[in-house]
């Protein structure tokens, strides 16, 4: 399909960030570009939330994707939370209808899709090392999986504990000593900036485990995936958590799923074939 030029009734969509990256932005476009719609996608970070909501409100900019560290504090610019916000406390998507604003969480979605197609045994158990939305979001999605034998990792005692209490997994302060058969990252350890060169677990519990799952998307290959891959474990990657999640933003944005293949080159285009491959087998997203 021909796209149309961009002018006047051109819709914006956007996302908000603390390191704002190029993959968004690719992936969405390419479809735009695919669909023939007449939209246009693009990354922002702010030291204002509040203005920049205000700007999403005032402008009519169609959607809104929020990344850390903005998925708690957004809350109460908004107007209402869909259920899936609401339960997880935490925003990753916002949908403007006429000024009005809701928000969503469509992470959950994503993690769900992921565990359930790489065929892990709910019995199996996992490290997590976060406290904030995605963790929330993650435990959520292991919970409704049927995981029961977790341990969630955080300094915060309080936000640790609270964490785990709610989906009934337990709580430690600092990574134990003992590994798990499933590590999961969901910090900034292995992100592009400061602690990119950071393994978010030791190497001698990454060799001991079965699965790898490491939500930080910018790199698409962190320290921690690329030592488990080269002791050839099971992966879950930041980037495919983030290719699932966008897709579901893209329908609330645009009221239209892409056909798979679409989704296969969107990916391709923001992250590459190997992973756009990886993908493949994962475009039909549950709802």
């Amino acid at each position: 399909m021909t796209q149309p030029p961009i002018g006047r009734d051109t819709r914006l969509c956007m996302s908000l960030s603390g390191r704002p990256g190029n993959s968004g932005s690719r992936l969405h476009n390419r479809l735009y570009e695919l669909l023939g719609l007449d939209y246009v996608y693009k990354s922002f970070s702010t030291t204002d939330l509040p203005a920049a909501i205000g700007g999403v409100r005032a402008l009519g900019i169609r959607g809104c994707a929020i990344s850390m560290p903005f998925k708690e504090a957004v809350i109460p610019l908004l107007d209402r939370l869909e259920d899936s916000a609401r339960a997880l406390d935490s925003v990753n998507t916002i949908v403007n209808d006429d000024g009005r604003l809701s928000g969503y969480n469509t992470d959950y979605i994503a993690v769900r899709d992921l565990v359930t197609a790489r065929a892990i045994d709910p019995a199996t158990p996992f490290i997590l090392r976060g406290s904030g939305g995605m963790a929330r979001a993650v435990a959520a999605a292991l919970k409704a999986c049927g995981f029961h034998a977790g341990t969630i990792v955080a300094r915060n005692r309080e936000a640790g504990e609270t964490l785990a209490a709610r989906y009934g997994f337990q709580w430690r302060g600092e990574v134990p000593e003992q590994g798990a058969a499933m590590l999961i990252n969901v910090t900034p350890l292995g992100m592009e900036g400061a602690e990119s060169d950071t393994l978010a677990f030791a190497q001698t519990m990454i060799d001991d485990c079965d699965i790898a799952f490491d939500v930080v998307a910018q790199p698409a290959v962190t320290p921690f995936i690329s030592a488990a891959e080269a002791a050839g474990k099971t992966l879950i990657s930041g980037a495919e958590v983030i290719v699932m999640q966008a897709i579901e933003q893209f329908v609330l944005y645009t009221g239209i799923r892409p056909e798979p293949a679409q989704i296969v080159d969107a990916a391709a285009c923001a992250h590459g074939e190997p992973l756009a491959q990886r993908i493949a087998g994962l475009t039909e997203p549950r709802t």
